[in-house]
């Protein structure tokens, strides 16, 4: 039992090995085949030129011929061109109100008034004052003659008696007195001067609880009603806004400062408010001030324009975006500002040598490698700024070829071409699609 045990066992080595075997020469032509294939991959790899791939695709656009209007975008508020407010200058109880929003009111008319009494019995007192004032004159003259005639007679007294009747004390004292009538007399007509003018001031201040209205024009608010008491102090109290001539207004709006350089007087602009979106109102720059203003640390000038509301569909306060226009061209040259921001990609300094590998030798080939650097490419997204010497590329051959331009003012989607190798009709790249290693 033992011997045949001891057999079996030999006879499943023999068996095992032999199975070895024939797997093993089934699979080294497998093994081979792709040892070979990877070494071909790999002195392929190392071998071929740097840089080298598909080719990539470039989207043109042609130089057209056109016209140019490069506007600034602002936006404000419209406002009357003469908007008063009108208040009172003394204090009292608003006794009647004869105007309301929106009524047309003429220079001159009665828009409110107050309650006068007390007033009119100051200009009372005042009137009686002034006639007191003005009877004391009268006194003051009759006693100047008085003493005048008293001082001739003693004087007649004096000659005729040789000087030795009256004394010269009694003829001294009538002097004195003559001056003393004199002065009052001067005095009082003073008074009558102050009086006149305290009547002449509360006449003025009777006057004035008459609220008139300084212009022609429409009443925009009114702000008082009729038991309202007014405490003119410090400040008037405003009782009434008017707009002059609606038909006629303003628009203020906040240019930035990057674009105040191109804004001039008379400049023409359009503008929209939201009340009539489908309407564009024609403008014109009236005035750019050289003061500033800034909110939420972004610097603005204010621009004044004018506007035209014949029809008064515009109204005070309403919010406006206008387009400023600042130049114009009429026939140009105009090249796609996608064309200017384009450049192709920068070939590396080895370009069209054979690839050298850190590692060296074709184990080199086989190790990971650390990613190349980023080509140099401008970002399509830079922005264009009109002015000054530029480049556009054009195809040649399938090759981008620079041509040198020069170009003026922007719309931000074309610029003006004022001078380089470029026609009508010449296609210029504007981007590049697909290519790479």
């Amino acid at each position: 039992m033992t011997d045949t045990r001891g057999k079996g066992r030999e006879d499943v080595s023999v068996l095992l090995e032999t199975g070895k075997a024939s797997r093993l020469r089934r699979f080294l032509p497998w093994a081979g085949a792709a040892l070979l294939a990877m070494l071909l991959a790999a002195g392929y790899a190392y071998l071929r030129p740097a840089g080298t791939g598909k080719a990539p695709t470039y989207l043109t656009d042609a130089v057209t011929r056109g016209n140019l209007v490069v506007t600034v975008s602002a936006t404000g508020n419209l406002k009357p061109t003469n908007q008063v407010d009108v208040g009172s200058e003394i204090s009292g109880t608003i006794e009647t109100v004869l105007v309301d929003d929106n009524d047309q009111v003429t220079r001159g008319q009665v828009l409110a008034r107050l309650d006068t009494s007390r007033l009119e019995d100051q200009v009372t007192k005042d009137r009686a004052a002034l006639e007191a004032a003005q009877a004391q004159v009268l006194q003051m003259r009759a006693t100047v003659e008085e003493a005048r005639a008293e001082l001739a007679r003693l004087r007649r007294v004096s000659e005729l008696s040789g000087g030795k009747v009256p004394s010269k004390a009694e003829l001294d004292a009538a002097e004195a007195a003559l001056k003393r009538a004199e002065a009052n007399a001067v005095g009082a007509v003073a008074s009558v001067a102050q009086a006149r003018a305290t009547l002449k001031s509360d006449e003025t201040n009777l006057s004035k609880a008459i609220i008139k209205s300084p212009i022609d024009g429409v009443i925009l608010s009114r702000k008082v009603e009729p038991g309202q008491t007014v405490a003119a102090s410090l400040n008037s109290p405003v009782l009434f806004t008017i707009a002059e001539d609606l038909s006629k207004m303003e628009l203020e709006v906040n240019v930035d400062e990057a674009d105040v350089g191109s804004v001039r007087e008379e400049q023409e602009a359009t503008f929209g408010v939201d009340a009539w979106p489908d309407r564009k109102y024609p403008a014109r720059i009236k005035r750019v001030a050289y003061g500033s203003t800034e909110s939420e640390n972004v610097v603005s000038y204010p621009a004044l324009l004018s506007v035209s509301n014949s029809d008064l569909s515009l109204r005070p306060g309403m919010t406006a975006t206008a387009e400023i226009v600042t130049a114009k061209r009429q026939g140009v040259l105009l090249v796609p500002n996608a064309a200017l921001r384009f450049a192709p990609e920068v070939p590396s300094a080895q370009a069209g040598a054979p690839k050298k590998r850190s590692g060296g030798g074709l184990v080199g080939t086989l190790m990971p490698r650390p990613p190349r650097a980023a080509s140099t490419k401008p970002s399509s997204s830079a922005p264009v700024k009109g002015g000054g010497a530029q480049q556009v590329y054009v195809l040649e051959d399938g090759v981008p070829k620079a041509v040198p331009v020069t170009v003026g003012v922007t719309d931000g989607r074309t610029t003006e071409l004022l001078s380089g190798d470029l026609a009508e009709g010449t296609r210029v790249i504007t981007e590049a699609v697909g290519g790479g290693t």
